[in-house]
């Protein structure tokens, strides 16, 4: 009788293979960029002025970590703030469009022809009507990140089949049932697609604005940074930017999972 191998022996002979598999090979692709970056800067021996190691650039963010952080809650609550009340507009505007023909007539076109105006033209004018507070800042962040919400919200409520809406008509659904039992469920993914695309955006959008006008937040430390010819302190600015940005997108990848657990499982199976 052949003697059945020992799975668990085979498996505690190779713990770094086990956690090279569990880790990602986007972590991996990133410490070797790092890893050359670091090496060509040393070999090279390029000024700190010019291109900083990323060691100095991890020293700069420890020993800054005081000033960073609470300029990093500021850039924080701008994108949170701003992306909040931009999904406050553009879902019931979404919905409004494809309920009403008048919406979809007067006021879509309307919609996609204000995204051929460059929001950073359009941002020294919000510093004179609102001053250097929050609200301007909060106004761009709406701005970039209002757009794929809407538009991806239309594309999703529309994309319901017409034999699919006759069939829910038929078995007595009224708006309401077809709405929430039809349509939504349809629209999810095509929403949570426009909901993670203006995370990035409202990040751009929140530091394009304390570019332009602001005395605190991240963009506000990259220009003062900048000024005196601090290339680490701009780079740490950066990656804490950076940061921020995966950390939204990645929470807005797990509420999906959450609210749309059947999409995993049809991917997984090949049909999505």
């Amino acid at each position: 009788m052949a003697s059945v191998p020992d799975t668990t022996y085979i498996a505690r002979r190779n713990p770094l293979k086990q956690l090279g598999e569990r880790i990602p090979p986007a972590v991996w692709t990133l410490i070797a960029l790092l890893l050359f970056w670091e090496l060509m800067v040393r070999w090279r021996e390029i000024p700190e002025y010019i291109l900083p190691a990323p060691s100095v650039i991890m020293a700069e963010i420890v020993s800054y970590w005081h000033r960073l952080w609470p300029n990093a809650l500021v850039t924080m609550g701008e994108i949170l703030f701003g992306f909040a009340c931009a999904v406050a507009i553009a879902v019931p505007l979404a919905v409004s469009v494809v309920y009403s023909r008048f919406m979809a007539r007067a006021v879509f076109p309307i919609i996609v022809m204000s995204q051929t105006i460059p929001k950073v033209a359009v941002a020294p004018l919000l510093l004179s009507w609102f001053g250097y507070g929050i609200t301007p800042k909060i106004v761009i962040v709406i701005m970039l990140s209002f757009f794929p919400i809407v538009i991806n919200t239309v594309m999703g409520l529309r994309a319901t089949t017409p034999e699919m809406l006759h069939l829910a008509r038929s078995m007595g659904a009224n708006g309401w049932q077809i709405f929430w039992k039809f349509r939504l469920p349809k629209a999810l993914p095509f929403v949570f697609g426009g909901l993670k695309l203006a995370t990035a955006l409202s990040v751009i959008g929140a530091i394009v604005a304390e570019f332009i006008g602001a005395d605190k937040g991240l963009g506000y430390l990259i220009l003062i940074a900048g000024a005196n010819f601090d290339i680490a302190r701009q780079f740490a600015s950066i990656i804490l930017i950076s940061v921020m940005g995966m950390s939204f997108f990645g929470l807005l990848t797990w509420l999906e999972r959450v609210a749309i657990p059947w999409r995993e499982s049809v991917e997984l199976s090949g049909k999505g």
